[in-house]
């Protein structure tokens, strides 16, 4: 597991490649996707931190959500500002106060 450090650019350099993703599927207990995220720009970023979370947690948790959060660094804090501005940080926060983990689902290009 890799230690974020307070810049989201220099945290993505430290996660694995995402070149072979189309995208990664968040289902709840039930089974229902409840969000998609696509390997498109705008979006490489948070498929690369939910695809390394599944790597290093199995699911999305509260304890994955909360590593999550930190490897997103400077955008955590801008996100809890901005709520919507940022979806797949709000996600992770909405894991952490609902309890509710997230299985992934990782579709390969």
């Amino acid at each position: 597991m890799i230690q974020p450090t307070a810049s989201f650019k220099e945290n993505l350099q430290l996660l694995p490649s995402i070149d072979q993703l189309s995208r990664i599927d968040l289902a709840d207990a039930q089974g229902t996707v409840v969000a998609s995220i696509e390997n498109k720009p705008g979006k490489q970023g948070s498929l690369a931190v939910y695809q390394y979370l599944q790597q290093s947690f199995g699911r999305i948790d509260a304890k994955a959500a909360a590593h999550g959060l930190a490897v997103f660094a400077e955008h955590t804090e801008d996100a809890k500002n901005r709520p919507g501005a940022h979806p797949n940080i709000d996600l992770l926060v909405a894991i952490i106060d609902n309890d509710a983990p997230l299985s992934v689902t990782v579709v390969q290009a």
